[in-house]
Formats: C-alpha cells, sequence, structure tokens
C-alpha cells in the first residue's frame, strides 16, 4: 500500500516597502531526498495603489528619472494610461545544478507546480531531486507604504509501506 507524505519546506512571512524594490530576496531550502512534485504558493497584497495622488507623484518622479527632457511634457499628459500603479514582486526557482524558470506573473496569487513531465508555464519540468534548492522573489516594485507576502513550498511524493 503506498500513500502521499508531504514536506513542508519553506512557510515564510514579510512585509516589503519601497525600499525593497529593485532587489532580490532568497530562499533556499534543502530537499533531503528525490519528490515526486514541487508545490509553491505566494501570494502578496495589496496589488495596487489606491491612492491616485500618491500615484501621481510617483509617475511624475519616474518621468524626471526615466523620461527624456524633451518628452516629459507628453509623458505627464498621457499618465492617465500608467494608472492605477501596481506593486510588482515575482518568483523564480533553482534546483541543486540549474535554473527551473521564473514566473514573471501580474498575478499577485501565485500556484505553481514542478514535476518530472510537468511544469507551472514559466518553470521548466524535471526531476525532483536532492539537495539544496533556491526560490527568489524578484521585487521589482513596491509602490504602496507596505506589501505583505506570504511565500510556502511543499514536496510531495509516495511512500511505500
Amino acid at each position: 500500500m503506498s500513500r502521499v507524505s508531504i514536506d513542508l519546506l519553506i512557510d515564510r512571512t514579510g512585509s516589503l516597502s519601497p525600499d525593497d524594490s529593485k532587489t532580490h530576496l532568497r530562499f533556499p531550502f534543502r530537499l533531503d531526498r528525490e519528490c515526486a512534485n514541487l508545490h509553491i504558493e505566494f501570494d502578496y497584497s495589496p496589488k495596487l495603489l489606491e491612492d491616485e495622488e500618491r500615484a501621481r507623484e510617483l509617475l511624475d518622479a519616474a518621468f524626471e528619472l526615466y523620461v527624456e527632457p524633451a518628452r516629459r511634457a507628453a509623458a505627464r499628459a498621457n499618465a492617465e494610461r500608467y494608472l492605477p500603479l501596481a506593486n510588482l514582486v515575482t518568483v523564480s526557482v533553482d534546483d541543486p545544478n540549474r535554473y527551473r524558470g521564473a514566473c514573471h506573473r501580474q498575478d499577485p496569487m501565485q500556484r505553481l507546480h514542478l514535476s518530472a513531465v510537468e511544469a507551472s508555464p514559466g518553470l521548466l519540468p524535471g526531476r525532483i531531486e536532492e539537495g539544496e534548492w533556491t526560490l527568489t522573489l524578484s521585487v521589482h516594485a513596491i509602490v504602496t507604504e507596505s506589501c505583505s507576502y506570504r511565500l510556502k513550498a511543499w514536496a510531495t511524493g509516495e511512500d511505500n509501506e
């Protein structure tokens, strides 16, 4: 008779601020045995900056930094197309030997899966082997005062009795 075993690997929560923008948070974990499946759940909130006045201030600052002076007036005139501003945090996966992919999604709630034969879009299927793995959160932009997150990963497989 066989049963499914579940090994919790990571269950982390935290808070991000605008100072965390353009950084990476790495979460290493160790698999002590080969498994059939690796599951990852990642959630963050809030997604959107609801304060339109603050959003316009951030846009104006970005136009000053990234838009050529001759084009700033046009950028400001079209600022509506960039609203609402959103936080963006993405997930990537490395196994003990190689990069397994990245999930650059706008969705603040992600459910990802890896196995030998299939994987969520953006990730590569392959053996879920023993060794040191790393989940990386790429903090592209935090536009709200704070943004909370939860990262959870677990492995499942068949145990034979």
